[in-house]
């Protein structure tokens, strides 16, 4: 069996809707073992990529390659998709869910019985199989996802918001069965609106602004590459500000997406300064604090440059 060059590779991918030109020269490649975090605002096209990867949407133009050079059988269904809703039968148990899945995947019930036993052992729901799904809570949930999407073994996994609505304790755990996955070589696309998540767990990140993937690297490299040695100045306030205390923060180099009620501001200037700052102009915010600038500075920074002429924060 060759080695698999790319889990996914895109290349100048454009798709329309009706007029609408929905995705504008994607490029995109996930090798495998590689966590890749697809970012972006809701309507960016997230959606519309995940569908034209899956087949489900025709490109205008460009191309889609999955599991490049691997000849094995499983070639012919090399994607798992884990959507954002849950995918599950809640009257099954979770055994009965994951035979159901790996039959309709195209296994043997032999081999469905081996793949269960292997990915639950990596999900560490072994002990649990016999549980009925309705009876579980929304962590649990979400790992029997993962693994009726993973019982064929594809070369790429694709999640969708795979922690919306679990606490803490179960998106550490879920995060923890990525990297598992991860580190057995398979190629992992994360959608995800939880930039800590895709910070800390990811690769590499892409942020998907208006079709088109404005920016993507490891996240480090392009928080380095955007911030340098700045730091992040945060002012949230209780209320929406009137007119003209908007327009005093902006003078300071604030900036805001969230129609006026947080505040950032990225240089280099001392905290202590811009807090002086705040109270000679008669701000009073609810909470102050400063941090070293994260994904979702960097985010907020690329929807300014497309949502509006305000200038970036500077001190």
């Amino acid at each position: 069996m060759m080695p698999r060059s790319s889990a996914l590779e895109v290349k100048g991918l454009y798709a329309r809707y009706g007029a609408r030109e929905i995705l504008r020269g994607v490029d995109l490649c996930i090798r495998p073992g590689e966590i890749f975090g697809l970012l972006g605002p809701n309507g960016a096209g997230k959606t519309s990529l995940v569908r034209a990867i899956c087949g489900r949407l025709k490109p205008t133009t460009g191309s889609i390659v999955i599991a490049a050079d691997d000849d094995r059988r499983s070639a012919s269904r090399p994607i798992g998709l884990v959507p954002q809703e849950i995918a599950l039968y809640p009257s099954l148990t979770i055994r009965e869910n994951l035979e159901v899945f790996g039959r309709l995947s195209g296994l043997t019930r032999k081999a469905t019985r081996l793949a269960i036993e292997e990915a639950c052992e990596a999900a560490h729901l072994a002990e649990r199989l016999s549980e009925r799904v309705e009876h579980l809570s929304g962590g649990w949930k979400r790992r029997v996802n993962i693994v009726a999407a993973i019982l064929h073994r594809p070369a790429l996994l694709i999640l969708d918001e795979p922690t919306v609505g679990v606490d803490i304790d179960a998106r550490n755990a879920l995060n923890r069965i990525i990297q598992t996955l991860s580190g057995h070589g398979m190629g992992v696309l994360l959608i995800t609106h939880d930039l800590h998540q895709a910070e800390h767990l990811c690769d590499n990140v892409g942020f998907l602004l208006d079709g088109a993937l404005d920016l993507q690297g490891p996240p480090q490299a392009l928080l380095a590459a955007a911030f340098a040695d700045q730091g992040e100045f945060i002012a949230d306030f209780s209320e929406i500000l009137s007119v003209n205390e908007a327009k005093m923060l902006q003078e300071m180099g604030f900036v805001t997406t969230t129609g006026g009620s947080s505040w950032h501001l990225i240089g280099n200037r001392p905290p202590g300064h811009v807090a002086e700052d705040l109270e000679r102009a008669a701000l009073k915010p609810r909470e102050m604090h400063f941090r070293r600038p994260n994904l979702d500075s960097l985010f907020l920074r690329l929807l300014l440059k497309q949502t509006t002429s305000v200038p970036e924060g500077a001190a």
